[in-house]
């Protein structure tokens, strides 16, 4: 193979991020990914899969929009000369800088790369580095793309990102050795995997009309943790991967004292009020935001937690099995008192009863379990579905408008979207409801550092932050491009352990629309 074969023109990629961000055909977006990753050397393929998701392989590299703006030369270059792996050693090269002087240092050497970029190429190479290269391709159509490019089964390549957490590793193995090689990725003690989601249902009904005989589990006002042991050795993990075992010593203990060697639960971390009620969410996230003081802060907040799945028990995966073989397994390790309230319902009466005592016990609602569904890490599977007396939903901050009168240099009136499931996100309405003043405040400081423009009172932002939204219904709308908006939305609590990935989308509200009455 020659030379040209052997090294991608970042022209190249460019243009095929630009023809994937131009159509919304899902097929047409595959087929344009697939094409560029099999024509990536294996050299290549790690950078260039990580460039087509959106990312660096080296991550973040110590450069912010004022160093962008202050390595970008007055022009651009009248040819393409970067490849792919040019620009990697590039970024390689930078991310080992530090030291007195880097920072200067950092800018210079994208300097160097931005000169020898065409307009085209400094545009995308400069939302890339800015974390905010939006090209309409979520994680399936990536999914799909690898599993054309490397002609493995779309289901490998999905339960192995599932396992792995990280897509471009698996791209990489897929493409350089095929299904087989994907068996590299399984559920490893110590190393988390995403969490299994639920998706929203209208009722109990509807839910027993899908699956027949479910496992119901109060639905939880807490934070999610994943736990492993081996041996003596454990670990907590937040639902977005991040390692906590050091805020939370108490399970930590607790954990140690089970009868396993090896375990992997999923379940919920929460502070409880001397009543044994839920204390508010944001008392529970105050325990995994501090990393000081710890001992202070279990006197003040103990946390205790309830586990509703087992994942892995001495020596043996159950990720693959269904939910009454995990339910068995959980039940006979972990004790009633730290086991998530649970029953299997049949039908409508006893499962209302379940939920009304949920509620009554100041929970959200419950979550019911198909008893065969096997655990789908990181899916918003049917195999689970979330019944609460409100409609809630967890939505984007797209943009956001400075307040008036009172709320005079706050900002406040939120801008929310619906995750696209072909890219993107489609806007529902806008709230300034349901905001105290510690809320605006924060808000306000937490916005800002994701502006990225602004109109006017109108401050655009990246779309990362995630607010749990509670509204009264759904109404047809021709003022926004889904045709739909919220009614009497309202802003319940900000979700800063979910990603925008982790958001409901489009295809869950248009649901909920069709359910409602008439």
């Amino acid at each position: 193979m020659g030379e040209m074969q052997q090294r991608m023109n970042l022209r190249d990629l460019v243009d095929t991020s630009a023809r994937v961000a131009g159509t919304r055909a899902r097929s047409e977006k595959i087929g344009l990914l697939a094409d560029c990753l099999g024509r990536l050397s294996p050299a290549e393929r790690e950078a260039g899969a990580a460039f087509l998701t959106g990312q660096l392989r080296q991550g973040r590299i110590g450069l912010g929009g004022a160093a962008i703006r202050q390595a970008m030369p007055p022009g651009p270059a009248s040819s393409p000369g970067l490849t792919v792996a040019g620009v990697d050693a590039a970024f390689e090269e930078i991310s080992r800088l530090g030291g007195p002087g880097s920072a200067g240092a950092r800018v210079q050497a994208l300097a160097g790369i931005l000169e020898r970029a065409t307009k085209p190429e400094q545009d995308w190479l400069a939302r890339l580095v800015f974390g905010e290269l939006r090209q309409g391709a979520q994680e399936g159509v990536l999914i799909e793309a690898v599993a054309r490019a490397s002609g493995v089964p779309a289901p490998a390549v999905r339960r192995a990102a599932m396992l792995a957490g990280d897509l471009v590793r698996v791209a990489v193995a897929s493409l350089n050795g095929g299904e087989p090689a994907l068996g590299e990725f399984r559920l490893r003690l110590m190393s988390p995997v995403l969490p299994m989601l639920a998706q929203a249902a209208e009722g109990v009904e509807e839910v027993l009309e899908r699956h027949g005989r479910v496992a119901l589990d109060y639905k939880l006002d807490g934070a999610r943790i994943q736990v492993h042991r081996m041996d003596d050795e454990v670990r907590l993990f937040t639902r977005r991967l991040n390692d906590v075992t050091a805020a939370a010593p108490e399970l930590v203990e607790a954990v140690r004292a089970l009868p396993a060697r090896q375990l992997v639960l999923d379940g919920e971390a929460i502070v409880l009020r001397g009543d044994g009620r839920p204390a508010p969410f944001q008392e529970t996230m105050r325990r995994f935001g501090r990393r000081l003081d710890v001992e202070r802060m279990r006197a003040e907040l103990p946390l205790s937690a309830f586990y509703f799945d087992c994942l892995h028990l001495d020596g043996q995966d159950l990720i693959d099995a269904g939910t009454g073989e995990r339910l068995r397994a959980l039940h006979g390790l972990v004790p009633a008192s730290a086991q998530v309230p649970h029953m299997v319902a049949d039908s409508v009466e006893p499962a209302r009863e379940f939920i009304d005592r949920a509620l009554s016990a100041g929970h959200e609602g419950v979550v019911a379990k198909d008893l065969e569904a096997p655990y789908e890490a990181g899916r918003r599977g049917a195999g689970w579905l979330k019944l609460k007396p409100a409609h809630t939903l967890d939505l984007v901050i797209l943009a956001v408008e400075w307040g008036s009168g009172r709320r005079r240099g706050w900002l406040s009136n939120l801008h929310l979207g619906a995750r696209d499931p072909e890219g993107g996100f489609v806007m529902l309405g806008k709230t300034f409801k349901g905001m105290t003043d510690e809320m605006l405040a924060w808000q306000t400081e937490k916005l800002l550092g994701l502006e990225t423009g602004r109109e006017g009172h109108v401050v655009h932002v990246r779309p990362e932050l995630v607010a749990e939204i509670a509204f009264d219904g759904l109404q047809a709308s021709p003022h926004y491009p889904g045709g739909l908006a919220l009614r009497f939305a309202r802003v319940k609590r900000y979700r800063p352990d979910k990603t925008a990935a982790q958001s409901d989308d489009i295809e869950t509200v248009r649901r909920i629309f069709e359910a409602q009455p008439g």
